[in-house]
């Protein structure tokens, strides 16, 4: 018998166009002999849709007419399962529910890649792919997940962390703890964002002031690094679960200004090969790249491990990207991001290894089911009589 499985997509992001590329991406390629899909199209606005037409990108040209076309839905916790409703209560794909199995999350940035659907699923008690609430949102978070992987001996460059607050209080102070602690050229990001946005270098106090301006509109808090000036970007893709993960082959992002820009990821038109839709971008699977890296042996195979240690360190699970900066100058690598679901999920780099993108999927699901079992056999509540109490006076508050 086939599952249900809910592919999850858009969202209250800036990412939330790339997520429907990489999500229908996804949906083309799941083993139909396995599954039955459902499309779960989340708005900008937070409401869900759902219906025939939700699967063809094409359709996308023109939200406004879809989501009209379409019905509004909600996932309905009840006693024998999880089920896809409609609030109209009309019929949804010939049926007025249906019964989901797995849910199959592909968002991008901050409102859904950050922890937010996965709390939500995991409030279902959904069985959903990819990592957790906890790994989700410290992926999500470049402060944070530095600091966590920089006290496991994970090579990180060092950062400042200005808010918004900091900033507009005293610009002068804030200026000064940056440069303090950093010599020009920084680089400065959105701490909760990925895709590129927001992310730009400064090489004096002016550049400075205008890169925290722009960085600032998109979130309210900010890191500033040194910028390696001869920089080699190299990502790489890890795969598996708590008790066995793996590495993929190593990419080397070919760019020609400073960094990689979000036009660089997702608007190059690249040629890649692999899971192409129709007539859009392949998102992250059209950026120009070298794969292999060029790289030594000794640096590919440290890069991986360092790959997989970061995913154990944050207890990350499904399939994630690591993104890894090589100072070419000192011959030595850092890690720079981790995407907890990466843009086109990385089919890309486990092609190389032998891993084609429809096994890559039916590992996700398989990987999201056993994690469900294995939670189910963790005590989390037990039945008291507290409540039965004549006297709840005394019952902390």
């Amino acid at each position: 018998m086939k599952a249900n499985v809910a592919v999850i997509f858009g969202g209250n992001s800036v990412e939330h166009e790339i997520s429907i590329i990489s999500a229908l991406q996804a949906y083309a390629s799941i083993d139909r002999e396995k599954y039955d899909l459902f499309p779960i199209y989340i708005a900008k606005n937070g409401i869900m849709y759902s219906g025939n037409g939700f699967d063809n990108i094409e359709n996308y040209k023109d939200i406004p007419r879809l989501k009209k076309q379409g019905h509004t839905v909600f996932l309905s916790k009840e006693t024998d399962g999880v089920f896809l409703r409609t609030h109209s209560g009309k019929k949804i794909f010939r049926q007025k529910k249906i019964r989901i199995d797995i849910a199959f999350p592909i968002v991008h940035g901050l409102n859904a890649e950050d922890g937010t659907v996965q709390g939500f699923l995991h409030l279902l008690g959904l069985p959903y792919v990819g990592c957790d609430v906890l790994s989700s949102a410290l992926g999500m978070d470049k402060y944070v997940s530095k600091t966590v992987l920089k006290s496991h001996g994970i090579p990180v460059l060092d950062c400042v962390l200005l808010t918004a607050k900091e900033y507009y209080s005293n610009t002068d102070v804030a200026k000064s703890k940056v440069e303090s602690a950093l010599c020009y050229p920084v680089i400065i990001k959105p701490v909760d964002l990925g895709s590129s946005v927001g992310i730009s270098i400064a090489h004096n106090e002016t550049e400075l002031h205008s890169s925290l301006e722009l960085a600032f509109t998109f979130s309210g808090r900010v890191i500033i690094e040194p910028a390696v000036t001869e920089i080699q970007e190299i990502n790489c893709s890890v795969l598996g679960s708590h008790a066995h993960a793996e590495a993929s082959e190593c990419e080397e992002p070919l760019n020609a200004g400073e960094i990689l820009s979000y036009q660089d990821k997702y608007m190059s038109g690249g040629g890649s090969k692999g899971a192409k839709i129709q007539g859009e971008s392949e998102g992250m699977a059209s950026l120009q790249r070298r794969i292999p890296a060029n790289i030594t042996d000794e640096m590919r195979d440290a890069i991986r491990k360092t790959a997989v240690d970061a995913f154990h360190v944050l207890g990350a699970e499904g399939v994630v990207r690591i993104d890894f900066i090589i100072d070419k100058a000192k011959n030595e690598f850092y890690l720079n991001e981790v995407n907890t679901i990466p843009g086109s999920l990385s089919f890309y780099l486990w092609e190389p290894m032998g891993l084609a993108y429809k096994s890559l999927l039916s590992e996700l699901l398989s990987l999201a089911v056993k994690r469900k079992r294995n939670r189910d056999e963790i005590t989390t509540s037990f039945e008291t009589n507290v409540l039965s109490m004549s006297n709840l006076g005394g019952v902390k508050k």
